[in-house]
């Protein structure tokens, strides 16, 4: 088992989770969090942390494209292990829905 990001992180990326991942499994794009779900020891510690519920257990029904997402990214993007300022319109976008289709970025972050 690992966890996933979903949809909920995009244009939030608040990144509290990058603080208490004890194996550094976050890699960062433009507007949102990815996990390699090959890193993830599935402790757990992350999913309280993000303010938008954004992570998951992949053990959730629904998560197959997320998990997809998450592995084919974090090939591709910086890993990330310092927690970064989130937008300025976090708390805005924090409730919205369907943001993938509407907001998604193949582009990558800046890592830390």
């Amino acid at each position: 088992m690992t966890y996933v990001v979903t949809d909920a992180c995009i244009r939030c990326k608040y990144m509290d989770c990058v603080e208490v991942c004890p194996v550094d499994c976050f890699y960062e794009g433009e507007n949102m969090l990815v996990i390699n779900p090959n890193e993830c020891i599935d402790c757990g510690v992350c999913e309280p942390e993000c303010p938008a519920e954004a992570i998951l257990p992949d053990t959730e029904n629904g998560l197959e494209k997320w998990l997809e997402l998450n592995r084919t990214y974090s090939e591709q993007w910086p890993n990330i292990t310092v927690k970064g300022e989130a937008p300025a319109d976090a708390d805005a976008m924090k409730n919205e829905t369907d943001k993938f289709d509407k907001y998604f970025s193949s582009e990558p972050g800046t890592g830390s």
